[in-house]
């Protein structure tokens, strides 16, 4: 039926979107009237994100009927704003659309200094003022309206604005889903069925009636999944779809259980009084029918699709009554696996019983498992359900059936579940010719698509979903979680940081053009912020405030500066420092009370500031004798503090918390590119020959001759000391060769009481994982082009990693 289509109009919207990178912003009162579509997007940022990053919408973005309309969306990639805005898109000739956008007004909101083919004039109509920027081959003409921008591909709807101001009526339906949008999505749509819109290149049929009148849908979306979740409504007076399940209520579907594995696609009809159904279905086919009550069990219609042919069930809680009709006026019988194959005398038994639900099918064969009948044209699909079903092969077992419905809910008064093969079925039967051979050329394999409707007082709710079909992971693998592309090179190694609110971890990034973004645990964009520079090191997480709420602290080239949970400034704590040359941050934690100290190093020169980011007085240490090397240390030893800072004269800096010295070195150390580490209680650095040298509380030195290059990698905990050299990775002394690379510096992870080391090979873009004992982790290497960082994302005691991808996406990668 038509659910296909409902498929087709996320892809639609969804591909309509993704051409354009869009923003819009306004009252409906500022829209001409009779929209096909209306967008309310409220986070314009996480919205481009979603759209750019989603695997199915990059897998349709080529759907032909649909390239004219995306080539007019491109130019509002050039719109800026953090307000909600409105896109609307209005049907000006068959086939035919232009949109009309409105964004609150402010000076940045439409870019085109970096437009090098543009002209920009001024129009005149009605003596109002409309501005024509023509990029490249497109147009776009704006006006302002109040605090508003109004934006418009076609010059005929802004003077159609301009003559009909203040008279432009709004639907009333509209009006009323326009107030129910979830403020936490990115954006929602709003769709006129009523009208039919070639938007849909649905097939004319002037038989059939919509879904509904108004449906409005919360768009999400991460790199796998597209998910469209709202309510559709229709007047008592209007014939619409769904007022065929008013008045009833949702039933758990039994049709997948009785579906054999291999199903294409099914789509399942439920009601909890046939009576009540029954009369509705009158009134939708405008007929006078006494209402057979042979069918007064029956509280589900089913139709599931095996190679491109229906099988038809009806679910009842009772089956005498109707066995006893159907064995009574049977036309044949045959076993088949212990089950009866009857053949059935009206072949419209079904389209005449349970139309428009079933159409374009002879019931000419039935038979009955428990409580289903189920019926086909021809004995074959009977005998693929029989012997599926009694081997527990049903199509609940299926990764299709499990990926989409996982996130729908348990009742349905309708269900529509397909899988690739299934969906060009329906194209073929539902869609415009065009439409149809377009999509077929798509790959759509991968993907579970699935529509829901559940029957309320006065609407449904109305579900849309496009995933990924989720495989099984067998144990001891790695597979990819998500994929993120960003808008430009990434120059910051992603990582891990902790989400106060839900205890789970997200990833922070910045890009060549200096902007941070923070990455939830489904590879959504939640806020991007733009930086003056780029960050030094890593970013390190605070809790300033002792309430529990962490923020994000780091040193740019210039500036110090903290941010908060939504990536804004938390005052006073943005610091410029003239000259810039900054080291990264550190943050020394004496007793572990969320006292902070932060230590910014410059040249010499040594800041250290508390947490009201006031200068620490009782520091002394405000200048070294020689340049500071990268961000100092701390450790603590038997209650006892040390503040470590490397000095380009080769000297090792070992303090008091007050800045006194506290261990005196004499001995000249030529350090490596490794930072200093507390190894068997001592403090270890190499130097450019690749000797180890180690420092006790006394000032005792020790060196230990490993013979490696001046490039070679450390890192060291407690009890654990890693290095990398060429392409030998040595763990606690044990050695292993990997192929010959450029490595990253080796680096160790202490996760649910088990250590694992990883390094990158850069040079051939691979990522190693061992544990203590230099064994490799099961799956790896997997692909990645920088170093790792490694956490427990999800609580769920399994793995994720994230790494740099390309050069301007990043990988998550999940530990089975």
């Amino acid at each position: 039926m038509r659910f296909k289509i409902w498929f087709c109009l996320l892809s639609v919207l969804a591909l309509s979107c993704t051409k354009e990178v869009k923003t819009k912003d306004s009252l409906l009162e500022h829209l001409p009237p009779d929209p096909t579509l209306v967008i309310k997007i409220q986070n314009l940022s996480n919205f481009k994100s979603e759209l750019k990053n989603n695997s199915f919408l990059t897998n349709i973005k080529g759907l032909s009927p649909y390239e004219g309309l995306g080539g007019k969306l491109d130019n509002l990639g050039y719109v800026s704003t953090k307000a909600t805005c409105l896109l609307a898109l209005y049907e000006v000739g068959k086939d035919n659309y232009d949109f009309v956008m409105v964004a609150p007004n402010h000076p940045d909101i439409f870019d085109l200094e970096k437009v090098t083919d543009k002209t920009v004039e001024t129009l005149t109509y009605q003596n109002t003022s409309i501005v024509k920027y023509t990029l490249g081959s497109n147009e776009i003409y704006s006006l302002s309206e109040g605090k508003e921008l109004v934006m418009a591909s076609s010059l005929l709807l802004m003077e159609n604005m301009i003559r009909t101001k203040d008279a432009n009526p709004i639907n009333p339906t509209l009006r009323r889903l326009y107030g129910t949008t979830s403020p936490n999505k990115s954006a929602t749509f709003f769709l006129n069925l009523n009208e039919n819109p070639s938007l849909l290149s649905v097939k004319e049929d002037k038989t059939k009636k919509p879904l509904s009148e108004w449906v409005s849908l919360d768009f999400s979306a991460n790199s796998d999944r597209v998910s469209l979740n709202g309510i559709a409504m229709a007047p008592d007076s209007t014939k619409n779809f769904i007022n065929l399940f008013k008045g009833t209520s949702p039933l758990a579907n039994k049709t997948p259980q009785y579906a054999p594995m291999n199903t294409q696609a099914l789509i399942s009809y439920t009601f909890d009084d046939y009576q009540v159904f029954a009369k509705n279905q009158n009134t939708y086919l405008d007929r006078t029918k006494a209402v057979d009550s042979l069918f007064n069990t029956i509280e589900e219609v089913g139709i599931v699709y095996l190679n491109n042919q229906k099988v038809v069930m009806l679910n009842s809680f009772g089956t005498e009554s109707l066995y006893d009709f159907l064995d009574s006026g049977k036309t044949s019988s045959d076993a088949y696996q212990g089950s009866e194959i009857l053949g059935v005398q009206d072949k419209n038994f079904l389209t005449g019983a349970f139309a428009p639900l079933v159409k374009d099918f002879e019931s000419n064969f039935c038979t009955i498992l428990e409580n289903s009948f189920i019926f086909a044209q021809d004995i074959e699909p009977l005998q693929t359900v029989i012997s599926n079903y009694k081997s527990g092969a049903s199509f609940t077992n299926s990764t299709v059936y499990k990926t989409a419905k996982a996130p729908l809910a348990n009742e349905s008064s309708i269900l529509f579940i397909s899988d690739g093969s299934g969906v060009d079925f329906f194209a073929e039967q539902d869609l415009a010719p065009e439409m149809s051979e377009s999509i077929k050329k798509v790959d759509l394999d991968e993907y579970a698509i699935a529509s829901q409707l559940v029957s309320d007082t006065d609407f449904a709710h109305f579900n849309i979903l496009a995933s990924k079909i989720g495989a099984v992971q067998e144990s001891n693998t790695v597979s990819p979680l998500f994929t993120l592309e960003l808008d430009t090179d990434l120059a910051l190694d992603p990582q891990f940081v902790k989400n106060h609110r839900t205890n789970k971890q997200e990833i922070v990034v910045q890009d060549q053009n200096n902007v941070l973004y923070l990455i939830s645990t489904e590879g959504k964009v939640l806020w991007t912020k733009q930086l003056d520079g780029r960050i030094q090191g890593s970013i390190q997480q605070v809790d300033i405030y002792k309430n529990g709420r962490l923020q994000l602290a780091f040193c740019t080239n210039d500036q110090f500066m903290i941010v908060d949970r939504n990536g804004e400034v938390v005052p006073p704590f943005k610091i410029d420092f003239e000259g810039g040359n900054l080291n990264p941050l550190a943050v020394f934690d004496y007793d572990g009370r969320k006292d902070y100290r932060f230590v910014i190093t410059q040249g010499k020169k040594v800041f250290m500031y508390n947490n009201q980011a006031k200068i620490v007085s009782g520091f002394t240490f405000t200048e070294a004798p020689s340049t500071i090397l990268g961000a100092p240390k701390h450790f603590r030893m038997a209650n006892k503090d040390y503040l470590v800072f490397k000095l380009e004269d080769n000297t090792l800096k070992v303090l008091h918390r007050t800045g006194s010295e506290r261990i005196k070195i004499a001995e000249k150390i030529n350090f490596s590119a490794n930072e200093v580490y507390l190894y068997k209680n001592k403090f270890s650095v190499t130097n450019t020959d690749g000797v180890l040298h180690q420092i006790d509380t006394k000032g005792q030195l020790t060196a230990t001759n490993f013979n490696m290059n001046k490039d070679h990698g450390m890192y060291a905990t407690s009890n654990t000391l890693v290095f990398m050299d060429d392409n030998v990775l040595s763990i606690r002394g044990k050695k292993v060769e990997l192929e010959l690379g450029v490595y990253s510096k080796p680096k160790i992870f202490y996760i649910h009481d088990k250590i694992y080391v990883s390094v990158t090979d850069i040079q051939n873009q691979k990522i190693y994982l061992y544990d203590s004992q230099a064994e490799p982790i099961a799956g790896f290497p997997v692909y990645g082009s920088s170093a790792m960082d490694l956490t427990d994302m999800d609580n769920d005691k399994k793995l994720e990693l994230v790494a740099k991808d390309q050069g301007n996406s990043l990988i998550v990668y999940k530990l089975n």
